[in-house]
């Protein structure tokens, strides 16, 4: 099991203060070596995200090892996780991965609907789900992959912006400011990017949605 831990205020207060992807036809997500936008960014390993207005920056970290799986921004109406994998250096990762997270859905007895947005082909999934309480409801994913150089930017929204794509704007425009660190050293495709924390956080525990 998982747990989720939300990054020190004051850590978030500090930063606020041919190839794939290379024929996209919106700005950012960005590798490493492109943006100079002057945005303050928290180091995350392998993703460095700005903070966003009225949502916490959290943690994923699984139980067992220690290591951070996914980075989350948090709100009261939904949530958008984060991760990055490693590619191939010419082909469509995401064309390769989405089938493979629809028979996922589907083995779940859920479905998995393509859609054209922002960044291209998104799938939006629809699993029924056991809540803590017990009842039964449909939980609704909207997953957004985008090639990049040697790297695939995995997102995912919950709640509001996965079901009110029309509206979420906002969040999408959290994906574009997000940079991917792929590093140099060789992976296996598909193999996540390692994340961290930033030097000197001190994340604060909080139950696991």
């Amino acid at each position: 099991m998982d747990k989720v831990d939300q990054i020190d205020e004051a850590e978030q207060a500090d930063a606020a203060a041919s190839a794939p992807g290379a024929g996209r036809t919106f700005d950012g997500p960005f590798d490493e070596e492109d943006p100079e936008d002057g945005l303050t960014r928290l180091d995350l390993g392998s993703l460095l995200v700005a903070p966003l207005a009225d949502r916490d920056l959290r943690v994923q970290v699984d139980e067992k090892s220690g290591d951070v799986r996914a980075v989350l921004l948090a709100g009261e109406s939904g949530a958008l996780e984060l991760r990055a994998f490693a590619a191939p250096r010419n082909g469509d990762l995401w064309a390769e991965v989405r089938p493979q997270i629809a028979a996922d859905a589907s083995r779940r007895g859920g479905t998995a609907t393509e859609r054209e947005g922002r960044f291209g082909t998104e799938l939006v999934c629809e699993v029924r789900m056991t809540r803590a309480d017990g009842q039964t409801g449909t939980q609704t994913s909207r997953v957004i992959g985008i090639n990049g150089p040697r790297w695939l930017l995995r997102a995912t929204f919950l709640g509001d912006p996965a079901r009110q794509p029309q509206d979420a704007e906002e969040w999408e425009a959290a994906i574009a400011q997000v940079v991917v660190r792929r590093g140099n050293h060789a992976m296996p495709v598909g193999e996540q990017l390692p994340l961290s924390l930033p030097d000197g956080a001190r994340p604060a525990s909080v139950p696991a949605t």
